[in-house]
């Protein structure tokens, strides 16, 4: 864009790389890049905590385990030093096959704040908190320079390999790598404001029918018109902490989320839906007549944006057909969960699920931008058709994402070979020695206790 004039701008860091965004997959690329400590790593977040959506808006990582009655771990290595150090202090507990996702492991987002901050800082990759992506010039085949702003001024940031985990392929955009705009081909996701809520008598909800009085009643508020909600269905769950519960439920959808009008227009409704639910629950769900809101997510939980044309581009085909290849760098069983506008203007959830609980393989090359040499994507802005992306947007799997792309580019300075011609087989040779799975296990995951460190598989 050159829109400054680079000149006058400091230098802030000269780094070997740089993650652009910390959310679950930017946190785990600058863990991986920084796991043999040879090479400095930069991470740049534009909140004041790590974690994206792990810790503005979500509870829960899906994607750990297989869908159905079988579940099978097919998530491991970096991601598991996450997980474990929740469980070290009890914040974490493993929650059944819920709409179809497959097991969940439901945390506390307020302690996980620490366990990103704690990893990262042990590490010793460099992390700037309130600090934005706003331009890139290209100085040469091994080196990008970022411009950032922070409470500071402008700065420069110079790299030699760079991961774009900024969810809305920042990087990609302002440095002319091809993208596809949510929406353009496909409705794009809708977007949710999630919430939660203290003082539910849980026993109370549970004897009076659960989730399936839920599901009817929120069914019959539409039907009826009692209580304005966008959608007859929506998930409201138990958190760590006790006798409080969280959502996921409200949805905005036909706003652009790059937009800022837009942008602007949906986190109004999406905390206006949220104190609408808050009415609905305490005056139709036993065990809801005491509760009360007590936090919205940090922003409106955005799903898809700008998502990449990388070497590869994942296909709805592919996660159905179960593919694999010798290219695949992780694993992913999730369903296609497709949060939509339906056709009588409601919101509604569409599923697809691979078949006979099985899993498909994601490509290394999904996470090379087409014509890059010293760039990789990892989160929600990955090279995927919109299907395949609403299957594998689940938390496991950025994280899964991170711990390949931090993995490659580590491996891209030590060969000196650029992102597009990096030997794969090395690269998930690599991954295997921190632990990755690769292959689908033979065995049954344990997930008969709460806790995860004993969960052998």
């Amino acid at each position: 864009m050159n829109i400054f004039n680079y000149n006058s701008i400091q230098v802030l860091a000269e780094t070997d790389i740089i993650v652009i965004g910390g959310g679950s997959a930017g946190c785990l690329a600058a863990l991986a890049a920084r796991e043999n400590k040879r090479h400095d790593v930069v991470l740049i977040e534009r909140y004041g905590f790590p974690g994206g959506t792990s810790t503005q808006m979500l509870d829960t990582f899906y994607g750990f385990f297989t869908p159905g009655t079988l579940p099978k771990k097919i998530v491991s290595g970096l991601p598991d030093r996450i997980v474990n150090a929740l469980d070290e202090t009890g914040d974490i507990f493993l929650r059944p096959n819920t709409y179809g996702a497959g097991t969940g492991v439901t945390y506390n987002p307020e302690r996980l704040k620490r366990v990103w901050d704690n990893l990262i800082m042990q590490s010793g990759t460099r992390l700037f908190l309130h600090t934005i992506l706003v331009d890139v010039e290209k100085s040469s085949d091994d080196e990008t320079i970022c411009i950032v702003w922070h409470k500071s001024g402008f700065f420069k940031i110079k790299a030699r390999r760079v991961i774009d985990a900024s969810g809305d392929a920042d990087f990609c955009h302002l440095g002319n790598l091809p993208y596809e705009l949510a929406g353009e081909l496909e409705p794009a996701q809708s977007m949710t404001t999630t919430f939660r809520m203290a003082g539910v008598n849980l026993q109370r909800f549970k004897d009076a029918g659960g989730k399936t009085l839920l599901k009817l009643k929120m069914a019959e508020a539409v039907e009826l018109g009692t209580h304005p909600l966008p959608r007859k269905e929506g998930s409201a769950h138990e958190m760590v902490q006790k006798d409080c519960i969280a959502t996921v439920a409200v949805k905005v959808t036909d706003l652009m989320a790059l937009d800022i009008h837009d942008l602007t227009a949906a986190e109004v409704e999406g905390r206006k839906q949220a104190f609408i639910y808050e009415k609905f629950l305490r005056e139709e769900v036993p065990g809801y007549e005491e509760a009360k809101i007590i936090g919205l997510s940090h922003q409106i939980g955005v799903r898809e944006t700008r998502r990449v044309y990388g070497e590869y581009r994942l296909t709805k085909e592919d996660c159905l057909s179960a593919k694999k290849s010798p290219d695949d760098v992780f694993l992913c069983g999730a369903p296609i969960e497709d949060h939509r506008k339906g056709e009588r203007g409601e919101a509604e959830t569409v599923w697809a699920y691979i078949p006979g609980g099985d899993v498909y393989g994601v490509p290394y090359q999904t996470l090379v931008p087409k014509g890059s040499r010293n760039a990789w994507v990892a989160g929600r802005c990955f090279s995927a058709t919109h299907d395949a992306h609403a299957s594998c947007r689940s938390m496991a799997q950025t994280m899964s994402m991170g711990q390949a792309a931090g993995t490659a580019a580590l491996l891209s300075l030590e060969t000196d070979n650029g992102s597009g011609n990096l030997d794969v087989q090395q690269l998930r040779n690599e991954l295997s020695k921190l632990g990755a799975l690769l292959e689908v296990p033979d065995k049954e995951a344990d997930i008969s206790r709460n806790g995860w460190k004993n969960n052998q598989i």
